[in-house]
């Protein structure tokens, strides 16, 4: 099968995923479950690219553990943060549903398929790679494998330290600055991006690989200035104010670093 091909039909197995997430979404009452499907979807396009894309078998087999270790862990993580929340909706799809109004329904359908077509054109590093018929692995793919396992520990220390604090009734209305979360307040962000780092680095080994650095810069620009967090932060904001405004004022935005004595909020 051509690249093209492939692409073609990674857009239409993500679309029908979607269509039967958005269904599901409508009868829960609860669109927060297409986050799931749209980790747990790169899993599968990954499957689906190791079996049909007849480069390397052992390159094949790697990015499909890379990417399905990540995929499975961050689906199965925000499965258990929606489940838990349930039937109340999360926060940033709240607000949606109050300004689409009567078309929610209609919009959230697009919204779904938004996510289908972002699952398919950030996956494009793992097509090249699934193509690279060369037979042995190259330094930098090496090296694309230890900092995807750095930023897979790091994402899941993130998110276990979270869940831990939240988990205390004693913390409700205060803000997590234990762990990582004392050097960075989106340490999760910071190596989720990382990973997208990772599989920018391990396509570059492949033909035409170094044309993907747009994943990594568009996972970038999301985090940075879109869904992640300028919404998460407004979401803290309305629900602990002053104390999340003092964690600001000290914190690191993304990049964990030393802390602030005192600072201006960024």
């Amino acid at each position: 099968m051509t690249a093209l091909t492939l692409i073609l039909a990674a857009t239409l197995i993500m679309s029908g995923i979607m269509f039967a997430v958005w269904l599901i979404a409508l009868r829960l009452g609860n669109a927060g479950i297409v986050d799931i499907a749209w980790a747990g979807g790169f899993s599968v396009l990954a499957a689906f690219y190791a079996g049909a894309a007849g480069g390397n078998p052992t390159r094949r087999l790697l990015v499909t553990l890379m990417v399905g270790l990540w995929s499975l862990r961050l689906a199965r993580y925000l499965y258990r943060r929606v489940r838990a929340h349930h039937p109340v909706e999360d926060g940033r799809y709240a607000q949606l549903r109050r300004e689409w109004g009567s078309q929610f329904n209609v919009k959230l359908l697009f919204f779904f398929q938004l996510q289908a077509l972002l699952n398919v054109v950030l996956s494009l590093p793992l097509l090249l790679a699934g193509l690279n018929r060369t037979p042995y692995l190259y330094a930098i793919e090496w090296f694309a494998c230890a900092l995807w396992a750095t930023a897979l520990v790091g994402e899941w220390l993130a998110d276990t330290q979270l869940e831990r604090f939240k988990a205390n009734p004693d913390n409700r209305g205060r803000v997590c600055e234990e762990g990582l979360w004392r050097y960075s307040r989106h340490p999760n962000y910071f190596f989720e991006w990382l990973v997208w780092v990772s599989y920018f680095l391990f396509a570059s080994a492949s033909a035409y690989g170094l044309l993907t650095i747009y994943c990594p810069a568009l996972v970038l620009y999301f985090l940075l200035r879109v869904t992640g967090i300028p919404v998460t932060e407004q979401q803290a904001l309305r629900s602990k104010g002053e104390a999340y405004r003092r964690y600001r004022g000290t914190t690191s935005p993304f990049v964990p670093w030393f802390r602030r004595s005192s600072g201006s909020v960024s």
